[in-house]
């Protein structure tokens, strides 16, 4: 299956909605006005847009349908799609300019993290990377054992230690081992609840601070894993851990489950935080990089511009 197709296919759900709504206004409007604007804005907010970023999308769209003196309302599905995917642009890339490359996965508990994990292993893998997981959330047991089958299964070494143990200890630990067995990247899990928010927290700062004092900051990747079947409920995870931890990306699970995957949109416009990452399956090749263009085509059902 091609990079498109699966892409496309994953956003089965959230193009059906938003696709189907936008055109079924855009049909019934024989001209551009200001109720066909009024709509349009009301479908993204119940597409999880949310309501800021379906705003500013309405508002880019009135200001590009004057500047081109466009007048018939067929156009406007077009313009949206463009600037939804001009919205989306950024750093999507994992750069693997120094070794080891040390990417924190952090996210509640539910979301996919652990998942993900041994998915972005498996496909570093694959790649020729020498892979290190460190199984940094030692606060249950079934964390540290999921993790370790994930390690086994896509070919990474892992680091563990027993439930209980300080999370930060094992993250120095796996940087170590990262950097004595020459690996390419060091992969963290890290809890996704304990007592309260702020000892979450705490402990995620005390495991950054660690990764700082061992590798070169610009090395390191926060990325923030959300389930995507949450819908607005993900941006506010986003807008708390964002305050917290420093993401550097952001990785969106379950796509291919929910209807409510235009809420990647408002997370990027309204946090300014790049996507790196999406899932849109159970396998491994599901977990695909993110590509705004790719993904603003799927979403509006462009397959045709797809050779």
């Amino acid at each position: 299956m091609g990079f498109f197709k699966k892409i496309s296919d994953g956003l089965k759900k959230t193009r059906d909605s938003i696709k189907q709504n936008i055109e079924s206004v855009i049909n019934s409007f024989t001209k551009i006005d200001e109720e066909l604007f009024e709509e349009l804005e009301e479908i993204l907010i119940m597409s999880d847009v949310g309501a800021v970023t379906a705003s500013r999308i309405c508002d880019e769209l009135r200001q590009r349908v004057k500047q081109k003196g466009l007048t018939d309302a067929s156009a406007v599905k077009g313009e949206i799609r463009d600037i939804v995917s001009e919205m989306l642009q950024g750093d999507s890339q994992i750069h693997f300019d120094a070794k080891p490359k040390v990417i924190l996965v952090i996210g509640v508990n539910g979301a996919g993290k652990t998942t993900t994990i041994g998915k972005m292993a498996s496909n570093f893998v694959k790649d020729g990377k020498k892979v290190v997981i460190a199984a940094a959330d030692t606060f249950r047991a079934a964390a540290i054992d999921q993790v370790a089958v994930w390690a086994e299964r896509a070919g990474a070494e892992l680091v563990r230690h027993s439930e209980g143990s300080d999370p930060a200890s094992v993250v120095f630990d796996a940087i170590a081992a990262g950097k004595s067995r020459g690996a390419d990247v060091v992969i963290c899990d890290t809890a996704g609840r304990l007592h309260n928010k702020k000892n979450l927290m705490d402990e995620l700062n005390k495991i950054s601070r660690v990764c700082a004092r061992e590798v070169d900051e610009k090395t390191i990747e926060v990325l923030l894993v959300l389930d995507a079947t949450t819908g607005q409920n993900a941006l506010n995870q986003a807008r708390q851990f964002k305050e917290a931890a420093g993401l550097t990306g952001i990785v969106l699970t379950k796509l291919d489950g929910t209807a409510k995957g235009g809420v990647i949109i408002g997370i990027k416009e309204e946090l300014g935080i790049p996507v790196k990452y999406i899932g849109v399956g159970e396998k491994a090749e599901d977990l695909q990089p993110f590509d705004p263009d790719e993904f603003a085509k799927a979403l509006f059902g462009d397959e045709d511009e797809e050779e």
